[in-house]
């Protein structure tokens, strides 16, 4: 095991246990991930929407014509 990956787990616990306030606890940083995906999803949900509100606006304004009997 390399010193440096112990001294990160360690830094990481002691952050968990409220003992250090310069990084995110665990459950912080799989908050801020959740949040990320939940935002990016929202963002592609977002762009769909618009493209379809471009789209039922160009039907709104196509001039209606009856259909030949």
């Amino acid at each position: 095991m390399h010193k440096e990956a112990l001294r990160g787990w360690v830094r990481q616990a002691e952050a968990d246990r409220g003992e250090r306030d310069d990084r995110l606890t665990t459950a912080e940083q799989d908050e801020l991930k959740q949040l990320r995906k939940e935002v990016a999803e929202l963002r592609r949900a977002n762009e769909i929407l618009k493209a379809a509100s471009v789209f039922f606006a160009q039907e709104i304004d196509r001039p209606r014509t009856r259909p030949s009997r």
